[in-house]
């Protein structure tokens, strides 16, 4: 294929606006649900570089509808195709998770649901060159880029931007309420507590490490700009992770902006591929990818519990009155944080660290469960899906905690008493290891 010739400022603005927002009615719902690879008898272990390698072989003949990636620590990701229904989506992912393991195990293998390695120091499995311009990238600031590339996973819920009427199916509404919800959906489903066998002061260490990492590609647009006007801005004026070259390193000079790049044209001029690998490396919570991209959710252990958040935030997107309500419910919180850009605002950090034992939190997520179970029925849920929501509701939503909970429980005392706080009393500590680079290697 051709490479397409450089482009002006004001092509990219408007291509990014009309891209990266397609509207129309809500209809598509679609899940990237990633986990870490772990030895079957020892998680703790970690799994060799060949290993890796000969399970992605054996994975990638398999005939699956989702797409099969890994990460550059070795984290297996599906991602669906955009499916017409909740349900649909749950039974295509579920039957692809069933093939993927079925092999895994033959070969000694396991995945796991944890939204950051409690065990293993980061390690990369992979070598590519956009990974190496990542981790090059990232190094700049400290260790936290390398334990995002190699110890997270998560559960990415992909919904339908909306259509271009207001009210809350509308584009508007459905942007702000992602980033409004954010904090709650990372309270509630918080599952990484711990590194290197230790508690780290947060319910999601996860959520933690992201909130480190260069904010000009990491936190929110501006909530109060159109959204297509907010995220081209955005767009263009975040740095350039690297310039790509056929016969040389992947690199840029540290600061450049895209919208620099674009006006000086050096180090060379910027072509229409350039921009859309660009946005590849922009990680907000919500990214618009002509669909929206809700990334704030830890992923979640056992078999199936990646279905919960993925029917709690559909419904809660999807239904026209739980939609309303849960605008309604979540929009103070962010009021009286200050409407800072998520996620390095004393909300969503408060999420991170404390989880559901936070009260405003704890009460917001209460009614938004009440309301996706009421509206579960109406966009066609399946039983077996609204009995997993109901019991996880009842397990920790209803008590105040959060899967990060049972992990931190089942600490021997040793273990719980010689790392920091993890109700959030010592989080700042726990930040200040990380930053250091003790938990990185």
């Amino acid at each position: 294929m051709p490479i397409r010739p450089p482009v002006s400022e004001a092509e990219l603005e408007a291509h990014l606006s009309g891209i990266c927002f397609k509207t129309g009615p809500p209809r598509r719902t679609g899940v990237e649900i990633e986990f870490l690879v772990h030895d079957a008898h020892n998680p703790r272990c970690p799994v060799g570089t060949d290993r890796m390698h000969r399970a992605a072989a054996a994975l990638r003949a398999l005939p699956l509808t989702s797409a099969l990636t890994f990460e550059p620590g070795g984290q297996l990701e599906l991602s669906s195709l955009p499916a017409t229904s909740l349900t649909a989506c749950v039974a295509a992912v579920s039957a692809d998770l069933a093939l993927v393991r079925a092999v895994l195990r033959e070969l000694g293998l396991v995945l796991a649901g944890h939204g950051h390695d409690p065990w293993n120091p980061p390690r990369r499995v992979l070598r590519a060159p956009r990974y190496d311009a990542m981790e090059a990238y990232f190094d700049r600031r400290g260790p936290a880029g390398r334990s995002m590339m190699c110890r997270t996973a998560s559960v990415q819920v992909c919904l339908d931007a909306g259509h271009e009427e207001p009210g809350p199916l509308g584009l508007g509404r459905r942007w702000l309420l992602a980033h409004l919800l954010g904090a709650v959906l990372t309270a509630a489903f918080a599952n990484s507590p711990l590194s290197e066998g230790r508690p780290t002061g947060y319910r999601s260490t996860r959520q933690a490490v992201w909130a480190q990492l260069d904010p000009a590609r990491t936190l929110a647009p501006p909530q109060d700009v159109e959204p297509r006007t907010a995220w081209a801005r955005y767009a263009l004026d975040a740095p350039v992770m690297c310039v790509r070259r056929p016969d040389g390193p992947w690199d840029a000079p540290a600061g450049l902006t895209f919208r620099e790049w674009v006006r000086s044209g050096v180090p060379r001029p910027v072509t229409w591929e350039d921009l859309d690998y660009h946005v590849t490396t922009l990680f907000p919570p919500v990214r618009p990818r002509g669909h929206l991209e809700l990334r704030m959710i830890d992923a979640q252990p056992g078999p199936d519990g990646w279905v919960v958040p993925l029917a709690v935030t559909a419904a809660l997107f999807d239904d026209p009155a739980a939609a309303e309500f849960a605008y309604r419910t979540v929009k103070p919180l962010a009021e009286s944080a200050g409407w800072q850009p998520a996620p390095a605002n004393p909300l969503w950090r408060t999420a991170a660290r404390a989880g559901l034992t936070d009260p405003e939190l704890h009460a917001a997520a209460v009614a938004c469960f009440d309301a996706a179970q009421e509206a579960l029925p109406r966009l066609g849920a399946t039983p077996g899906i609204r009995a997993a929501v109901a019991e996880f509701a009842e397990r920790y939503v209803a008590r105040g905690r959060c899967p990060a909970d049972d992990r931190l429980d089942a600490l021997p005392a040793v273990d719980a008493a010689g790392g920091p706080d993890p109700a959030g009393g010592a989080g700042t500590a726990a930040e200040g290891r990380l930053l250091r680079g003790k938990d990185s290697k």
